[in-house]
């Protein structure tokens, strides 16, 4: 490809060509710093800022190109989830229930979510059968149960509502995802600078409610726009990697998918994208055993088994349509 490795590198080091006579020659302080420039990386962008504002940069990759934008993770309580109400009105994904004609692409991707909860059907039928007959067995275990637990129901009602309570105050306080959205859209930016740009105008968004927004705006600079290994995420090589079949299916690749794909769900307010992804979805089995895949031993074994079991077809289905229904509330800026 043209470019010198480490190895090519010091070889050129040892064995200097003869320079023309027209050319000065180097002496060995000048040689000695040209050999070190090849050498240098471009310094890493400084993370204190970041860490100060909790809040981080992340670059998403789709169909349709890679654009910056922010997440944050706060307490529920804390934040006030994005406005959908204008997204709603022009969602294409909607509109098509209650009109018949819609756009052809529209059309693809709810075909897409039809074959993807039909091949899912199939699946779940496939299991439910051979569970069948443990059903019927104990269909009478459990009406004489039902008979015993309505003495108990008046004293579980109290327990439950306690409960509930407590529950709520646990959600509250669960950390939740928060991007760089407005009104249900997420901002994508093409460069540093012009997220840079609209952080700095003042223009609305969602996440200008955290205390730490001000004090980001007035210090952030493009070159601190570099996102970590981690909040780098490639949705555009998801479906393509998928459709490889089993052994060509990147571990890595798909689960930081799913984890980027529920967090924008989360906050972007998508509920069919997470019923996609919750427990007990093919899409979650898929995850769950990617992450087992791994791991060493036993459990690596258990995972790579179960992943041969997982239809290529329905994990691609499922994803091109998590992909399609993310990409459709993205507002691009440059």
């Amino acid at each position: 490809m043209g470019t010198q490795t480490h190895t090519e590198v010091s070889v050129a080091r040892q064995s200097p060509q003869r320079p023309d006579a027209d050319e000065p020659e180097l002496d060995d302080t000048d040689a000695s710093a040209a050999a070190d420039e090849v050498e240098v990386d471009r310094p890493a962008a400084d993370r204190a800022l970041w860490d100060e504002v909790r809040i981080d940069p992340v670059e998403i990759a789709l169909p349709a190109g890679t654009g910056f934008t922010l997440r944050a993770y706060r307490s529920a309580r804390e934040l006030t989830p994005t406005d959908v109400a204008e997204r709603d009105q022009d969602d294409p994904f909607l509109a098509r229930r209650q009109v018949v004609e819609a756009e052809e692409d529209d059309e693809e991707v709810v075909i897409l979510d039809e074959e993807f909860a039909a091949l899912s059907a199939e699946e779940d039928d496939e299991d439910e059968k051979s569970d069948g007959k443990r059903r019927r067995g104990t269909a009478d275990a459990d009406a004489d149960a039902d008979g015993a637990d309505a003495d108990d129901k008046a004293d579980d009602d109290e327990a439950g509502a306690d409960d509930e309570a407590d529950e709520d105050d646990e959600a509250g306080d669960e950390e939740v995802p928060a991007f760089l959205t407005h009104k249900g859209r997420l901002l994508l930016f093409k460069t540093p600078e012009s997220l840079v740009t609209f952080i700095r105008s003042g223009a609305p968004n969602d996440l200008s409610q955290l205390d730490s927004w001000n004090e980001l705006s007035e210090r952030l600079e493009p070159a601190d726009v570099a996102p970590l290994d981690e909040d780098t995420y490639e949705l555009d090589l998801v479906v393509e990697n998928l459709r490889g079949g089993h052994d060509a299916w990147d571990p890595a690749l798909l689960i930081e998918a799913g984890e980027v794909a529920r967090d924008l769900a989360y906050a972007l307010r998508l509920p069919a994208v997470l019923d996609m992804l919750s427990a007990g979805s093919s899409l979650d089995d898929l995850d769950e055993a990617l992450r087992a895949s791994v791991n060493g031993g036993i459990g690596g074994f258990l995972g790579r088994r179960r992943l041969k079991k997982i239809g290529a077809q329905t994990a691609s289905l499922g994803w091109r349509t998590i992909v399609g229904k993310i990409s459709a509330v993205v507002d691009w800026r440059d």
